[in-house]
């Protein structure tokens, strides 16, 4: 059975990081494309960031890369894959989801095997 569990949301205040983690079971995460989604509160939900395993490459929404605060990243040896935000925004708070399907990174979510369950990061002083 293939689980997508996210973790490291939370309560984060204006211009403090955050590291979100997406722990991969049932699956080998070495063939798989891992992605971060987000729905912020009446907004569509949006790609953000994803990690193509077989290459270790890291591909990033245009809006996200034009800003340089986010990050995704793979630890290997867990299964998991990594989101870190640095200065963060209020406009962040949203329910981050990861996801993933076996090859490319690709934006559309219908594309997508396996999901997490989501994650909630408010960003509030």
């Amino acid at each position: 059975q293939v689980r997508l569990v996210e973790s490291g949301g939370g309560l984060v205040q204006p211009g403090g990081s955050l590291r979100l983690s997406c722990a991969a079971s049932g699956i080998n995460t070495d063939y798989y494309a891992t992605s971060w989604f987000r729905q912020a509160p009446g907004k569509e939900r949006e790609w953000v960031a994803c990690f193509k395993s077989s290459d270790d490459s890291q591909h990033y929404a245009d809006s996200v890369k034009a800003e340089g605060r986010f990050t995704i990243s793979r630890d290997r040896a867990k299964n998991t894959i990594h989101l870190d935000v640095n200065s963060v925004k209020p406009e962040d708070t949203a329910v981050y989801t990861c996801a993933t399907l076996r090859g490319l990174c690709v934006i559309a979510p219908g594309l997508y095997d396996y999901w997490g369950q989501g994650i909630q990061v408010n960003v509030s002083s």
